[in-house]
């Protein structure tokens, strides 16, 4: 029932992952040891710059099965660039592909966690709302601890905006240009 959602973070310019993506996917690690039977989620698209053929949640699923993860536990999600499209998206993987999940556990840097839980509580609120669908319960989150990082009330509002479908409000909130 449990799927362990390791949020993504953009990768360098050559496709490596930076190590606040390192450090994620440690948190995740040891969650999927401490529940060997959960799925776990790699989330996050192509966001390196100089190689358009990788994606955040590619090279995380290569890290997790290099480190003793079996790839059968691991689901790629690797379309997604912002937050809000790893709800989305991840949500319509599990709803449609793994009907046995009905509970989420998120992991991400801890200045990031209670906007990644915003965001996939609120997708999953609105999609039982459709008939035929059910909730995803999100039961728990585990963050790594960031030295630094932080995200403002507009970018959460942003993000919410974005899910709620009016992506163009909400890129320019991401970068600033909203009046």
């Amino acid at each position: 029932e449990l799927c362990i959602v390791t949020l993504g973070f953009q990768l360098n310019p050559d496709g490596t992952m930076r190590d606040e993506l390192v450090e994620r996917l440690t948190v995740a690690l040891n969650s999927a040891k401490k529940y060997p039977n959960a799925y776990i989620v790699c989330t996050g698209g192509g966001t390196a710059e100089d190689n358009k053929a990788v994606s955040e949640a590619g090279e995380m699923a290569k890290w997790l099965i290099s480190h003793g993860i079996d790839e059968k536990r691991i689901i790629v999600e690797d379309h997604s660039i912002t937050t809000a499209q790893n709800a989305l998206f991840t949500y319509d993987i599990l709803t449609s592909l793994y009907p046995s999940v009905k509970k989420i556990a998120i992991v991400s840097s801890d200045y990031h966690i209670a906007t990644g839980e915003l965001l996939f509580k609120a997708e999953s609120i609105l999609r039982a709302n459709t008939p035929g669908n059910e909730k995803l319960e999100i039961i728990s989150n585990a963050a790594w601890t960031a030295p630094s990082g932080s995200l403002s009330a507009m970018f959460q509002a942003g993000a919410l905006i974005e899910l709620f479908g009016d992506i163009d409000t909400a890129f320019e909130i991401y970068y600033d240009n909203y009046d």
